[in-house]
């Protein structure tokens, strides 16, 4: 009876620190200054549970349920989103199958929770800061290594920090997270160790580590965001800047407007309405280019499907003809029978008296699982059958830059990235390593709703702007539109809802080399072999101790 106590005690505890520390992360992860303390104390609760775990299947429950309590409270807009998309009134299933899947979405607590504990069977008592640094290695090393669905890690809480942020620019959002695990250590270390005295200041040795510690974290990362704030800032020249144009028409569910008006009537209006909002940006003057969103020609561009296709190809066409100017919009493309999610680069070319238009295309690669694109061997008529809402899409050859020439004999050099694909730091240094000058990525958040997607979606691009120190303007359908400067601020936004054409004005910057720019995204597998091997060298290393420890065996004569 008292051992079954003892489990279910255990059990409570277990459960306890992962709650509590899921609504401390809820409240870091809205991103406003006034929460940013929460991502500082937020793990203690439930590293606090796992010091008291007495063996590795326990210290894999604490990982799980801190795996399903962190995606109910973090995530839950998902299921949300996903249950108004389908237009279900059973949200609760949508809810339950993302509870279901939360240690698959988040592993790294399974990871990190069994890391942690082995590393702190082995070590001293006092080693509170190389159990920690195993464990958050292998968190992140995890994150990296398994296929997250929104690559989303804790710190990209840090963005309601100016300062705090810029450390990005060197090992990503990861680097970040890695703080701010090691800075939930130093609290746990010193509360207990404040604790063992009775909750008498000042305290022994036990308590002035880990305070020194978080204190040198909070000061080397501040003093590091500050100094690389002013550089950033001081790149930016006062010279002649680019002028976009973002057209943000608030039109959404293109199936719906097909099947209700007609797909000809549908495009129709579609087009129509991007050209009044353009003609409106364009009155007193011209911008040096137009942004148009994510498959707002919902069909293929350049290869018409049929008599009307080709009407609307050349009715754009005479669109950036006549008014000379520069085209970015999202269609389709295809090519051998394959359709591609596209983003084409329209524009004049030669001589403006001649009006010919020249075409480049961007293939998107990172397509989102099922709705976009299918791997082969779930591709067939039986599944396509049970799930029709299953997309058709394939893969792009990968990151490229493109050369978009501009009215007066200018050529701007893009990196262009398709929704989906601007989460991903490693995929967009690949394309700037190029030799882009501005990132532009065309997007359609609209099946997130009113949910917290769309601002989170917003919030990990802006880390791209930080990691490469390159300018960004986002076109959306239905927002979040925006232009975000090289210091990861949003200097201009479109909100969810709102229709708008709006002139975003980037000033000249001179760009700066970061470490994420030249080596990607480095971190992630980095830490995923030193947390490995930090680990087997502690186990090796207390082998060893053990051995030595040991008294000698005395023989015996006869």
């Amino acid at each position: 009876m008292s051992a079954e106590l003892s489990v279910g005690r255990r059990f409570g505890e277990l459960l306890l620190g992962a709650v509590a520390t899921s609504l401390l992360l809820w409240l870091f992860g809205r991103m406003e200054v006034a929460w940013g303390w929460a991502g500082w104390v937020a793990l203690v609760p439930w590293l606090a549970a796992l010091e008291r775990a007495r063996t590795w299947r326990q210290a894999l429950v604490a990982g799980w349920l801190l795996s399903v309590a962190f995606t109910g409270a973090i995530c839950g807009w998902f299921a949300d989103a996903l249950g108004a998309y389908a237009q279900s009134s059973a949200i609760w299933m949508y809810w339950l199958v993302l509870l279901l899947f939360g240690p698959v979405l988040q592993p790294q607590f399974l990871t990190a929770a069994l890391a942690r504990h082995l590393a702190r069977r082995v070590a001293p008592p006092s080693a509170f800061l190389r159990v920690g640094l195993t464990g958050a290695l292998v968190y992140v090393g995890t994150e990296w290594a398994w296929p997250k669905m929104f690559a989303d890690t804790l710190g990209h809480g840090l963005y309601s920090s100016v300062w705090l942020r810029q450390g990005a620019d060197i090992a990503g959002a990861h680097g970040l997270t890695v703080v701010l695990i090691l800075a939930n250590e130093c609290v746990l270390a010193a509360v207990k160790a404040f604790a063992a005295r009775g909750w008498k200041w000042p305290g022994g040795k036990a308590l002035r580590v880990p305070v020194a510690v978080l204190v040198s974290l909070l000061t080397v990362l501040t003093g590091y965001g500050a100094l690389r704030y002013r550089q950033v800032s001081q790149s930016v020249g006062t010279g002649q800047g680019l002028s976009v144009g973002v057209v943000q028409a608030n039109i959404t569910k293109y199936g719906q407007l097909a099947a209700d008006m007609g797909t000809y009537d549908a495009l129709r209006m579609i087009l129509d309405t991007h050209y009044k909002l353009s003609d409106e940006l364009m009155k007193d003057s011209k911008p040096d280019l137009l942004v148009w969103p994510e498959t707002v020609y919902p069909t293929t561009f350049g290869s018409p499907k049929s008599e009307e296709g080709a009407e609307f190809d050349q009715d754009l066409s005479q669109f950036v003809g006549e008014r000379q100017m520069p085209l970015i919009f999202g269609a389709y493309d295809r090519d051998q029978g394959h359709e591609f999610n596209a983003a084409m680069f329209l524009g004049p070319v030669g001589d403006p008296g001649e009006k010919r238009l020249g075409l480049g295309v961007y293939r998107k690669t990172l397509l989102f699982p099922l709705t976009e694109w299918v791997p082969e061997f779930m591709d067939t008529p039986t599944v396509r059958g049970l799930l029709p809402w299953m997309g058709t899409w394939k893969r792009g050859p990968g990151p490229r830059l493109v050369d978009f020439p501009l009215r007066g004999g200018r050529v701007l050099k893009v990196a262009p990235l398709i929704c989906y694909e601007a989460i991903f730091p490693g995929y967009v240094a690949q394309a700037v390593r190029q030799g882009a000058e501005l990132i532009v990525t065309l997007s359609n958040d609209s099946w997130f709703g009113t949910s917290a997607g769309p601002r989170l979606h917003l919030t990990l691009v802006a880390f791209r702007s930080i990691e490469t120190r390159l300018p960004l303007v986002r076109a959306t359908n239905s927002g979040i539109s925006a232009y975000i400067s090289p210091t990861g601020e949003i200097v201009q936004e479109v909100q969810t809802g709102q229709r708008a054409g709006v002139r975003m004005t980037i000033p000249p910057t001179e760009h700066l080399r970061t470490l994420m720019l030249m080596w990607g995204d480095w971190f992630g597998p980095t830490a995923l072999v030193s947390g490995v091997v930090l680990l087997l060298a502690q186990a090796l290393l207390s082998r060893r101790r053990r051995a030595a420890e040991q008294p000698p065996t005395v023989g015996t004569g006869s």
